[in-house]
């Protein structure tokens, strides 16, 4: 990424921050960026939010000093907008604690937090119009937005099984190993998943598997890299794994339908787009799926994958905040190809 160096601060403070990493870029009033930062995942449930900020303070930082500002001081913030979308941001209630909480932190005049699966919806729209459509992220968990351009949403809650969410990575893994420790010991029937996913950390059986979780042997952290299995067994043509990539194309597209039909969509041609790593990782039976049932439900609807870092989208919503022009928009979307 090129790299200038202003005299002045940047016009936006764009902020992707998910559970495994944050992007921060410095945007100028122009659409040029200036600098980027990367820092680790962003936890609050976890961290509390104070350290969770800190973590993104120390992209922010990164970003900068690589556009060469000076040293942050109270009443010279770094960019005049902040627009901060952020995983584990899902209800409006904790929107308002982080914006307060960042907002403390001096690095723009005013400060935009929303849940990260905006960054997705605003990346994959174009131009610099107000968003319409609905988009869908499966990442490491799963959530669904919607927005109407006089500012209406659909979304959910998506905290897990108490909001009746099932599926993304971590979901996917879970219900791989649940089915593959039945297979190997008789409760359930039999799948290639009870020897592929062990074999993926060298190890000869299920239980050997299930030890080395329980005991802390093999992190937790891990458990992602299982993803990929479960898409390959199921390609092979395995029942089970298919089972479960089938009932993820489902809740994708349930997902979407309900969102749809709460902003009065369903009907409509409108853009449907699909986010995070497991979306984007182009599976055949998973896409596939989804676009045959959204066909169903909304037969209208446009279906398409965003490739773009959501950090673009961050970005666009702050200028979005600052009624930049087009120009500006386009600019800022090219430089992310």
């Amino acid at each position: 990424m090129g790299v200038n160096r202003p005299a002045a601060p940047a016009a936006v403070l764009a902020v992707d921050a998910g559970n495994s990493k944050t992007d921060v870029a410095l945007i100028a009033a122009d659409g040029a960026v200036l600098a980027a930062g990367r820092s680790g995942g962003f936890q609050p449930p976890s961290d509390g939010v104070e350290a969770a900020v800190d973590v993104l303070g120390r992209a922010v930082a990164e970003a900068a000093e690589a556009a060469g500002l000076p040293p942050l001081r109270p009443g010279s913030p770094y960019a005049g907008q902040v627009a901060a979308c952020l995983s584990n941001a899902d209800f409006p209630v904790e929107e308002r604690r982080l914006a307060d909480a960042i907002g403390a932190r001096g690095w723009g005049a005013a400060t935009l937090v929303r849940n990260d699966t905006f960054a997705i919806l605003r990346a994959g729209l174009p131009g610099a119009a107000a968003p319409r459509g609905v988009a869908v992220v499966c990442g490491a968990g799963i959530n669904c937005v919607g927005m109407l351009p006089d500012g209406r949403t659909a979304r959910f809650p998506a905290v897990g099984t108490i909001s009746g969410d099932w599926g993304g990575g971590g979901g996917l893994a879970e219900e791989a190993l649940w089915w593959a420790a039945r297979a190997e010991d008789g409760r359930g029937g039999p799948t290639e998943l009870a020897a592929a996913l062990p074999a993926r950390f060298g190890l000869g059986s299920m239980g050997e598997l299930i030890e080395a979780l329980h005991l802390g042997s093999l992190g937790r952290r891990r458990l992602h890299e299982l993803v990929p299995v479960l898409f390959a067994v199921a390609a092979a043509g395995d029942p089970v794994a298919s089972a479960i990539v089938e009932r993820q194309a489902d809740e994708v597209v349930a997902l979407a339908s309900v969102a749809l039909g709460r902003l009065g969509l369903l009907a409509e041609e409108v853009p449907v787009l699909l986010g995070g790593s497991v979306l984007t990782a182009g599976h055949p039976q998973l896409n596939g799926r989804i676009v045959a049932g959204l066909a169903q439900r909304a037969p209208r609807a446009r279906v398409s994958v965003v490739s773009a870092p959501p950090v673009l989208g961050a970005g666009l919503l702050g200028l979005d905040a600052l009624g930049s022009p087009p120009g500006a928009h386009g600019k800022l979307r090219a430089h992310f190809g």
